[in-house]
């Protein structure tokens, strides 16, 4: 078993020397490489390893990475079969969490603060937003803390099932480990200045979201502050824009095709569309550094 340098300067590891020899190949390393047996503590550069230095050159770097959209929904789909339980489980705990707890926040505080049913009911416009603030304000205050750190937790699990990497329930709750705050970050930045891009004018606002689509999958699986997180997503999905925009579309179809079915489909639907969107994130951004172990 071998540890390495990523191109980041994080370590990754423990790996065998057959995924080492899969990664040659696939260009992810090269002869300049720190790498180390697990039972030394001496770094040296891949070309020094005998059992490395007779495989054959790596291919040229590749160019620019082409999203095939039904690719990535088949791909979804057999990941979702083969692991419908934990990913059914996962998603709809997340979002409920999301939803449903921060609607009970707003709910609770309105009643705390004395405002009744009855009296929302027959509020009309501008007094019933003031009779609801309290309870907009608190729930605003949920959603601004917990969506990066869950979404993202369960972007994790996601994309450990992806790589075949052993991943349970737990790993959908990751994001409330090193990486919370630049979650929580990175959620709210995105969300603000796409939001003003959207007040502004429409246009650069859906540009803005689209091309930060992939910063908390980015934060949670590179360990990137919130910024490098969109800038990397940013730089993947350059030069592709239309394509992930054509895609998040699809998946949003897809998402909302559960509903359908009195709201039942979505327990499939919406993990094919979330599993559909992190395949995109593993082709434009993941293939970029050795998926750490």
């Amino acid at each position: 078993m071998y540890k390495i340098i990523g191109s980041d300067g994080r370590e990754y590891g423990p790996v065998s020397a057959d995924q080492l020899r899969q990664w040659i190949a696939e260009g992810r390393v090269n002869a300049q490489t720190q790498i180390r047996a697990e039972d030394s503590a001496d770094w040296k550069t891949l070309n020094a390893f005998p059992e490395f230095t007779a495989l054959p050159a790596p291919p040229p770097v590749r160019g620019p990475v082409e999203l095939n959209i039904g690719n990535c929904v088949s791909r979804s789909w057999e990941l979702l079969k083969a692991h419908f339980g934990l990913l059914v489980g996962a998603t709809l705990l997340i979002l409920l969490m999301l939803g449903i707890v921060g609607t009970a926040l707003r709910l609770g505080t309105n009643l705390a603060c004395g405002v009744s049913f009855g009296e929302l009911i027959q509020a009309h416009g501008v007094g019933r937003f003031r009779l609801q603030l309290p309870g907009i304000l608190v729930s605003s205050i949920w959603y601004f803390v917990m969506t990066g750190p869950l979404m993202g937790g369960l972007y994790n699990l996601y994309l450990k099932l992806i790589r075949g990497q052993p991943a349970g329930i737990g790993d959908a709750f990751a994001g409330f480990g090193p990486q919370f705050g630049q979650l929580v970050l990175g959620s709210f930045v995105v969300s603000f200045l796409s939001m003003m891009g959207f007040f502004l004018c429409v246009i650069p606002g859906l540009y803005l979201s689209v091309g930060w689509k992939f910063t908390l999958p980015a934060i949670i699986d590179k360990r990137l502050g919130f910024w490098e997180g969109m800038e990397a997503s940013r730089q993947a999905v350059s030069g592709r824009w239309w394509p992930v925009f054509a895609l998040l579309l699809l998946t949003g179809l897809i998402a909302a095709a559960g509903m359908l079915a009195c709201c039942v489909g979505i327990f499939v639907t919406m993990p094919t569309a979330i599993g559909a969107i992190m395949y995109a994130y593993e082709d434009l951004v993941g293939v970029q550094l050795p998926a750490p172990q």
